[in-house]
């Protein structure tokens, strides 16, 4: 490999040879020297301004790209700053890889040396101390093999005085993971449970087929369709393949927690579900409120009967999502259409999806009028990234938006994770606009990202529901009779903070004005925040159902 070589300089090899093209990194002592290789070798690297945002943002790039997502910090306090956005990684099965140095081992004492390990297993994720340099070139590849075996992240710990010694090892690097990576085949039902499964949907009078993530990664989507066709049956995604049905008249949206009246109505009918390629977490069933009367039928490779706590799934087909549909619809007796008719259709069409009235707020926009009105003018090729907290209910329902041009990870359920999605999207489909959907609360958690954002170019158009407060809990302490002092913080002027940061930034207080503005944004590119001020009175089905006391006040 040459003469002069430092540990850091082989790391950097070996991790540019795993064909992650993009590092998400926040530079440090225990990891600056391995960075700055990487950087002079070919990799994109997107230096952020805090440890969080370089994790969460390899996170989107990894959902959007199908490759590991790659981070590193250095250690210590730059480790620490990890512990929100690894759990919410490891909860939405997302492969990640993170470098992020240890404290010395040749010191008696470091002042941010801690013990990492605990740290990271405590989210659930991998940690891997790397304390021996001919091994670390392997160890690298093991991570990276784990990461795409276990879709979960790994953390690697490197002692910065190691990475500074001279390379005395072995010339050639190990080959990638991706060389010796297992590529197994769809795996095909058993007849056998094709059998019992086309038998229980036999007796089965109201069925809905649901898609979720598993079902959009193995091309399954036609075969839903075809399914669904063939029983009857509406079709409805999870909420992170929300869109994976766009444009299907009988698509009832989301089926969870944030679903439409008319999903919540037909699920309320149904018998029976086929889940295809979903995990069925809580949220999904809306704790098993949303289909009180339904047995789950659950099409995975990974079939489970307890999810989260509660019995998600009565009966399983263990196949690869498009193979174990298409089978079950050889094997069932097709159905006159009944449930999947012309004033089903209209009404999924039409009806809103919130049909609650509020009161008008005099120079403040109802949340619903926004999305309907973005929906209706935002180009159908930007991608869209939904961010957490309250207004994420809102944004979920954009029916024209195909599962491919919106992302929603928000399984921890933290807010604050918007603008480093939005930046993982961005790094991911470069010359693609970005339109992140945002909430005031969340923004202002990172809004020092505005600054990364405009220093590499990033063509990312934010839009932030700005009701002034924290939305969720405004409203929870408003139900319960208590004060919201301590979740209302009053009026920010984001568009102001925005220019601070040497990008655009709009208030809208004309909805018609967006087709105008849109059509700027998409003829400059560039990056903006538009602070869209909303109604605080307006709040969605999600509070409503666990405080139905709210609708008396």
């Amino acid at each position: 490999m040459g003469h002069g070589l430092h540990v850091f300089d082989i790391l950097a090899r070996a991790v540019a040879q795993e064909g992650t093209g993009t590092c998400f990194a926040l530079l440090g002592d225990a990891n600056m020297n391995f960075a700055t290789r990487l950087a002079e070798g070919g990799t994109r690297m997107v230096y952020v301004r805090h440890e969080h945002c370089a994790v969460a943002a390899a996170m989107a790039y990894a959902r959007k790209t199908g490759e590991v997502g790659l981070a590193t910090v250095t250690c210590g306090p730059g480790l620490t700053q990890l512990m929100t956005a690894l759990p919410a990684a490891v909860r939405a099965n997302i492969p990640l890889v993170v470098l992020a140095g240890e404290a010395p081992i040749s010191k008696g004492w470091y002042n941010q040396a801690i013990d990492q390990a605990p740290f990271v297993t405590a989210t659930g994720a991998t940690y891997r101390a790397l304390h021996w340099p001919e091994r670390m070139p392997a160890a690298i590849r093991d991570a990276f093999l784990e990461a795409r075996m276990t879709r979960k992240p790994v953390v690697l710990g490197i002692p910065f005085d190691l990475q500074h010694l001279a390379w005395s090892g072995p010339d050639k690097l190990p080959a990638p993971s991706t060389a010796i990576l297992p590529t197994p085949s769809p795996m095909p039902p058993h007849p056998d449970d094709v059998a019992r499964a086309a038998a229980l949907v036999a007796d089965a009078r109201r069925v809905i087929v649901m898609a979720g993530l598993g079902a959009a990664e193995a091309g399954a989507a036609d075969a839903c369709r075809a399914l669904a066709d063939r029983l009857d049956a509406p079709l409805a995604t999870t909420l992170p393949a929300r869109g994976l049905f766009a444009g299907d008249r009988f698509c009832l949206g989301v089926a969870g927690g944030f679903s439409s009246d008319t999903a919540r109505a037909c699920f309320a009918e149904a018998d029976l579900v086929i889940a295809v390629g979903c995990s069925l977490a809580s949220h999904n069933a809306d704790a098993g409120k949303l289909w009180p009367k339904a047995r789950v039928l659950q099409i995975d490779v990974a079939p489970q009967a307890i999810s989260q706590g509660r019995v998600a799934a009565h009966a399983h087909l263990r196949a690869d999502a498009r193979l174990g549909v298409e089978a079950l619809a050889a094997a069932v007796t097709p159905r006159a259409p009944d449930w999947r008719s012309d004033a089903l259709a209209h009404r999924i069409a039409t009806a809103p999806a919130d049909a609650s009235v509020f009161p008008p707020e005099p120079g403040l926009h109802d949340p619903r009028d926004v999305v309907a009105a973005l929906e209706e003018h935002l180009p159908s090729d930007w991608q869209m990234v939904n961010s957490s907290g309250h207004c994420s209910y809102f944004f979920a329902h954009m029916p024209s938006r195909p599962q491919a041009k919106f992302l929603t990870i928000r399984e921890f359920g933290a807010i604050g994770n918007g603008i480093s999605f939005a930046m993982g999207v961005a790094a991911a489909r470069p010359g693609e606009t970005v339109v992140l959907f945002d909430g005031d609360g969340s923004l202002m958690m990172h809004v020092q990202e505005l600054e990364t954002i405009r220093r590499h170019g990033l063509n990312i158009l934010i839009v932030v529901l700005n009701d002034r407060a924290y939305g969720s809990e405004i409203h929870k302490l408003r139900a319960e009779g208590l004060p919201d002092t301590g979740a209302v913080f009053g009026p920010t002027d984001l568009a102001a903070i925005a220019r601070g940061f040497g990008i655009g930034g709009q208030t809208v207080t004309d909805l018609a004005a967006l087709p105008a503005m849109i059509a700027d944004f998409a003829a400059t590119g560039g990056a903006a925040v538009w602070d869209v001020p909303i109604s605080d009175k307006v709040f969605s089905p999600v509070i409503r159902r666990a405080h139905p006391e709210l609708a008396a006040m």
